[in-house]
């Protein structure tokens, strides 16, 4: 970023489309001037091509050595999932002289405001002049709010509009798909598919804090209607398997129930009375 005073590095997550990351192509159309890399697993069977198209831009790990350090949740041996390259992340980011990263995924169009200058909800979706500045507020905040991991909502969040439950908080206690992180801050995600909720809940539950700004919003590619990185994965397991291994990890907060209104589907339920802990208002603090 340009004259940040934060060393601040954003990593694309990619599988299988070197010839596809709209992530980047969205980057530079929102001014973006900071430095990137595109992480990649060495199993990638497109491997070479990134190599030959981004050069020393890729960052190449090892899905075996990574599983080491934690908990697929599971004894199955497809590893076509993101998990791999979000727990690898810390480690690339030590390598190359990094303290903050940034994790996007490789299918992101745009990037918005949902809310206006007079703090109503922006049905407009207008568009972040710059990128760069957007992303300084969002390290600055992960850094006074003393957070693990702060994260943009997703177009998807605001269904609903004006009278959307994400809208409504603000601030959410939830963290998908855009991780700000510290590499002095590690955490792990767990289980292999749905591993940001998986996550999010587990040590949510335990003290650790997950955010999502519900002012902004990236806009991505609909799970499973683009080829490559985990669509194939989707297509494979369906949404139950998907939700349910947040049930397993947190069998007292999650559940899987029917979502949407007429196609419906599967999906995790979060109690999130049971879920984390409240913050109480001060005036209940003893002196």
């Amino acid at each position: 970023m340009a004259k940040s005073k934060h060393q601040f590095v954003v990593f694309i997550l990619s599988f299988g489309r070197p010839d596809n990351i709209k992530t980047l192509n969205t980057l530079k159309k929102f001014k973006f001037n900071g430095d990137y890399r595109i992480v990649c697993s060495d199993d990638d069977p497109k491997i070479e091509e990134y190599i030959k198209k981004y050069n020393d831009k890729v960052c190449i790990f090892n899905k075996e050595e990574v599983q080491k350090k934690f908990d697929v949740g599971d004894n199955q041996e497809d590893k076509r999932t993101v998990i791999f390259a979000r727990n690898a992340c810390w480690e690339i980011a030590n390598q190359i002289g990094y303290k903050y990263f940034i994790q996007l995924d490789d299918d992101y169009s745009s990037f918005n405001y949902r809310v206006n200058s007079e703090g109503r909800y922006n049905t407009s979706q207008t568009k972040i002049k710059d990128i760069n500045i957007f992303f300084e507020m969002l390290l600055n905040f992960l850094i006074k709010s003393k957070a693990d991991t702060v994260c943009m909502a997703q177009a998807g969040d605001f269904v609903g509009g004006e009278s959307c439950s994400v809208f409504k908080k603000g601030l959410a206690r939830k963290a998908m798909n855009s991780f700000v992180c510290s590499v002095e801050k590690q955490f792990q995600f767990m289980g292999r598919i749905n591993e940001d909720v998986n996550t999010y809940v587990n040590l949510g539950n335990k003290g650790r804090l997950f955010f999502t700004c519900c002012e902004f919003a990236l806009t991505q590619e609909l799970t499973q209607t683009n080829s490559g990185g985990m669509s194939d994965t989707y297509l494979d397991q369906g949404t139950y398997v998907k939700s349910f291994y947040s049930v397993m990890y947190n069998p007292s907060s999650v559940k899987v129930g029917l979502m949407g209104a007429k196609n419906k589907r599967l999906h995790h339920k979060i109690n999130w009375n049971k879920a984390v802990p409240k913050i109480l208002h001060q005036k209940y603090q003893k002196k």
